[in-house]
């Protein structure tokens, strides 16, 4: 089957071997089809033309977390599996770390450190490039954290993360040692961490803007997307309902427009412009979309973690952020 000129890769990755698919024409337009379908759904076409949704990795018992560093280079974990992932940018499949302390979702900061929800043992790590972990927050007012999920870093170095429960099999407890789900923020210089959202189901997906003005959360229970300001200091203002659905993680491109890893008969990931208006979709062939983000040299490719898989698929955007 011969690529598009558009495609984000040129070869394709299962259980850590280098393959090139072998698929019939019919099997092929069927694959295809449901992206070429969701980019006409807005009148500006963030999906480059001709762009198809390619499956470059597989085999994993499920993957999570994606995010680039400086060069593109896209991390992901196969959580599951205790491991971090690396899609280099020269399209090659590596194993980065294992164990890695069932690592969950994942943002690189300013200094290259890979700032990780560590939930074995509900903590949240920094990761230097030579692999040391930095334990950042093992609890809260002595408590300990319910499992740290999502996480994104503020252009000012402040970490916001999401802390749902989620009963995991490596886990020796089945009951919360917090009194809710809460979103917790860490101070530049790592010194102050609080709740700056207790009024959620679950919290999950989290996501802001370049600026440090504003940031998106996903209440994946109870089905809403919100938007806040961030004040000085940290702390959420005005909160307002942004999309009238869940996701589970979230990125930005650089026209401020939100993805949300849809579920259920939307699985895939859908694109909501600043309006909080749908402007497109990305159907992926799996049960579950877990997570998204922006990678490649130029990050203006969009990677997506789906249950046992890696998809990409070439955008007219680059991503917002740095690492997310």
């Amino acid at each position: 089957m011969k690529r598009p000129k558009q495609g984000c890769s040129f070869k394709t990755a299962i259980r850590g071997q280098l393959w090139r698919p072998k698929l019939s024409v019919k099997a092929a337009l069927a694959f295809l089809i449901p992206v070429s379908l969701a980019v006409s759904l807005g009148a500006r076409t963030v999906i480059a033309p001709g762009a198809k949704l390619e499956k470059i990795a597989g085999g994993f018992a499920f993957t999570e977390g994606p995010t680039c560093d400086r060069h593109g280079n896209v991390f992901f974990v196969d959580q599951p599996n205790n491991r971090i992932m690396v899609w280099s940018v020269a399209g090659k499949l590596s194993t980065f770390m294992r164990p890695s302390g069932h690592a969950n979702g994942m943002c690189f900061d300013a200094k290259g450190d890979l700032i990780a929800c560590a939930d074995e043992h509900n903590q949240l790590w920094a990761i230097a490039p030579d692999k040391t972990v930095t334990v950042l927050v093992t609890n809260f007012q002595g408590k300990y954290l319910n499992g740290p999920n999502d996480v994104w870093v503020a252009p000012n170095g402040g970490i916001y993360l999401t802390d749902p429960f989620y009963k995991r099999k490596w886990w020796d407890h089945s009951t919360m040692d917090l009194p809710g789900q809460f979103v917790f923020y860490l101070s530049p210089g790592r010194k102050r961490f609080f709740p700056v959202a207790k009024d959620l189901k679950k919290p999950n997906g989290i996501t802001g803007t370049p600026d440090g003005k504003t940031l998106y959360v996903a209440d994946i229970q109870g089905n809403r997307t919100w938007r806040y300001d961030i004040l000085p200091g940290g702390s959420l203002t005005n909160k307002t309902l942004f999309y009238p659905k869940g996701s589970d993680g979230m990125t930005i491109d650089a026209d401020d427009d939100l993805y949300l890893c849809a579920t259920g008969p939307t699985n895939g990931v859908t694109i909501v412009n600043p309006e909080g208006r749908r402007i497109g979709h990305v159907a992926v062939p799996e049960k579950w979309s877990a997570n998204v983000c922006f990678g490649g040299p130029d990050r203006k490719t969009l990677f997506i973690t789906a249950s046992k898989s890696l998809y990409c698929i070439r955008m007219n955007v680059r991503g917002a952020n740095p690492a997310k």
